[in-house]
């Protein structure tokens, strides 16, 4: 083997220990973890290391495998699930990913625990914190590391781009960057520029101060050529809310107004004040300036930007209240006041000028008159201070949002219903009630039925005249007077009906015209168990004279016809009588009595449709002693009473309906009992020789 050979061979010994080297990575926290083994799926998912190093498996828990290789990892893992699996043959254990866990503290947008790559370095921490913050001091950027502190120089790696300038990251490490000392102890938006130009005599007590509304208010070295001017402008100038003619100088104790307006406006320096070491120079805001003068007009109330406007010949109503921005979206803009220097008001109405409803143009505006725009009145602002009387309609009871409504005439009661959110479920829309006042401070009430309107289409006409200082009244429905027996004195007598007797709940409903006798039964609950539907009585008290109507419901129920029910009105009464109480009702030549062996014995209302079986069965039939074969009919008559006997066992044989008894009202029927009958007696007569002929025998023997 030749010597070139042989030092190949000692070359390739000498590096092949060092790829192995390299290639030996050891865990760190934040790298994710495979751990695969066929056939079982809870095995299978990728696991974080967590901050202790460890992992966390199925079935066995935690196991510790920071700074592991993965060799010696999976070896630590298979020996742990060998208590729990059987065949570990195929197990794989290695890293799937190797990240770095960082946290980022301090002076960034978003600070936080972060999970980078392997590779990660500071500059990526420091994005996946969402940057840094304006204000942040990069030259003096802490690195934590095992509870040691390493300090760099940011901005030396941003400045020169030399990667050696910044340490290399580790899992776990902490970055904190500080705030720099120029933004002071208070967080504010930080500019270093504006601090660098702020003032140039920060520290020295004969500087001139200047603040307030200028752009870069701070302390300035004094100059003994300068003026308020150079100031001003080395402050960077007044904003757009300094009050330039109010500006406040002190000097030496003694305080002066300068007015840089009118300065700017003649030239004059006469009127600059003095400077000296230690002045004070404030700008105020212009909102804190009164402004007056002789030209001036005030705009007030619900506009854009109200306030005091420099008056102009020539402007006109409609300039200056574009001036100042026009009128809002709340703005009353129909009661627009303009109040003159002399104390005069002028109404005028701007909606109606640009409508084209109103002819009068708008007022000439001179020097110290003042514009009020009133605000709109809310619709859920309670105050009556809002409206005035001699321009409101006062609306009351069941709607959504009951108040005074600002009224024009060009509305209706519909518009007016419309603004205070419709009648609400509990309303009586039949009958509205609108108080109007008429002369001498009287008023005129008028009833309005919304429903009949709404059901025929009235037309506009129809509704009744409203006017300013009316008052609308909606009532609410009655509720259940079973319920609430107070209901009932709000409820007018004239619009009600009465209904007493047998019915699921008597009393006094609300009733109107659209309905009929049906609706008030139901409203009632309907007739109870016990109530006599043939003899409803109805009692009308609407015409002059009262008079009672009969009706037989249960007929209606078998036929149908309509023309059986009563025509009632409000203030009718309606009586449903008991089934079981005829006898006090009825007089005895308008019943028919049934007495003896029947289950229920008494009077019972008999018509000409009914037979003799009928009013039996009604009685509950003949009890177990009665002795059908001697039925007894008493009938009344002009002349004389008649009886006439009827076999009721017989007729049940035969069944011939013309042997029936005829039965008129007045009737008496009579079932016998059996010990009545002529067997019975013959049986008591024969019982009772028996007895006195053994009592004979028992005496003899004695």
């Amino acid at each position: 083997m030749s010597s070139k050979v042989l030092s190949s061979l000692a070359l390739l010994l000498l590096i092949v220990p060092l790829l192995g080297n390299s290639q030996e990575y050891r865990v760190q926290i934040g790298d994710l973890i495979q751990v695969y083994l066929p056939g079982e799926d809870t095995l299978g998912k990728l696991i974080s290391v967590d901050r202790q190093g460890r992992i966390l498996l199925p079935e066995v828990g935690l196991i510790s495998v920071s700074g592991m290789t993965e060799n010696e990892m999976e070896k630590q893992v298979s020996s742990t699930l060998r208590r729990v699996f059987r065949d570990l043959n195929d197990l794989q254990v290695y890293v799937h990913k190797k990240q770095l866990l960082i946290s980022v503290l301090g002076y960034v947008n978003q600070p936080g625990e972060f999970i980078l790559p392997a590779n990660g370095s500071i500059q990526m921490a420091l994005h996946a914190a969402d940057g840094l913050r304006t204000g942040a001091q990069l030259d003096r950027i802490q690195l934590v590391r095992d509870g040691t502190t390493q300090v760099f120089d940011y901005k030396k790696y941003l400045d020169s781009g030399d990667h050696s300038a910044l340490p290399k990251l580790k899992s776990m490490d902490a970055l904190f960057i500080p705030a720099s000392p120029m933004i002071g102890n208070v967080e504010v938006d930080f500019d270093p520029s504006t601090i660098a130009d702020a003032g140039d005599a920060a520290e020295d007590r004969n500087a001139v101060k200047v603040f307030g509304e200028v752009n870069r208010p701070g302390s300035f070295s004094y100059r003994e050529s300068m003026n308020i001017v150079d100031l001003l402008m080395r402050a960077g100038g007044v904003t757009r809310y300094a009050g330039v003619e109010q500006i406040r100088v002190i000097t030496h104790g003694k305080p002066t107004l300068f007015n840089l307006k009118h300065y700017l406006d003649t030239g004059d320096e006469v009127l600059l004040p003095a400077m000296m070491t230690g002045s004070t120079v404030f700008v105020p805001r212009q909102e804190d300036e009164i402004k007056t003068g002789g030209n001036m007009v005030y705009v007030m109330g619900e506009v854009a930007k109200p306030g005091a406007y420099e008056g102009k010949k020539g402007a006109t109503f409609m300039d200056i209240l574009a001036n100042a921005g026009g009128p809002t979206r709340f703005a009353e803009s129909r009661q627009i006041r303009i109040i003159s220097a002399d104390g005069s008001v002028k109404p005028f109405d701007l909606a109606g000028y640009t409508e084209g409803t109103v002819a009068a143009r708008p007022p000439e505006i001179n020097p110290g008159d003042a514009i009020f725009v009133p605000e709109k009145t809310d619709m859920n602002e309670k105050s009556w201070l809002k409206v005035a009387p001699s321009r409101a309609v006062r609306v009351i009871g069941e709607v959504i949002r009951p108040g005074r409504i600002e009224w024009s005439d060009e509305m209706s009661l519909l518009d007016l219903l419309a603004h205070v959110g419709g009648p609400n479920s509990t309303a009586d829309t039949s009958n509205i009630e609108v108080v109007v006042p008429v002369m001498n401070g009287k008023t005129k009430t008028h009833n309005f039925d919304l429903d009949a309107f709404i059901k025929r289409g009235g037309s506009d006409d129809e509704l009744p005249v409203i006017r300013a200082g009316a008052t609308v009244r909606i009532h609410d429905l009655p509720q259940d007077p079973s319920n609430n027996k107070s209901q009932w004195v709000r409820q007018a007598s004239e619009k009600s009906i009465y209904i007493f007797g047998q019915v699921g709940s008597p009393g006094r409903y609300m009733f109107t015209d659209a309905m009929h006798f049906l609706d008030i039964l139901s409203a009632a609950d309907g007739p109870t168990g016990s109530a006599d539907i043939h003899n409803i009585r109805i009692s009308h008290r609407n015409g002059k004279h009262a008079r009672v109507s009969k009706l037989n419901l249960a007929l209606y129920f078998e036929t149908g016809d309509e023309g059986l029910l009563p025509l009632v009105k409000t203030g009718d009464t309606i009586y449903v009588p008991e089934k079981n109480r005829i006898w006090l009702d009825q007089s005895k030549e308008t019943t028919v009595r049934v007495l003896g062996a029947v289950n229920k014995p008494g009077r019972y209302r008999f018509n000409d449709t009914m037979t003799l079986l009928d009013l039996l069965a009604e009685a509950g039939g003949p009890s177990q002693d009665a002795y059908v074969e001697k039925i007894t009919v008493v009938n009344l008559s002009c002349c004389r009473d008649q009886a006439r006997s009827f076999d009721l066992a017989e007729f049940s044989r035969t069944a011939s309906f013309a042997d029936l008894p005829v039965l008129r009202v007045g009737d008496t029927v009579y079932i016998p009992s059996k010990e009545e009958s002529t067997l019975a007696k013959m049986r008591a007569g024969l019982n009772d020789v028996f007895q006195i002929t053994a009592l004979s025998a028992l005496l003899g023997f004695l």
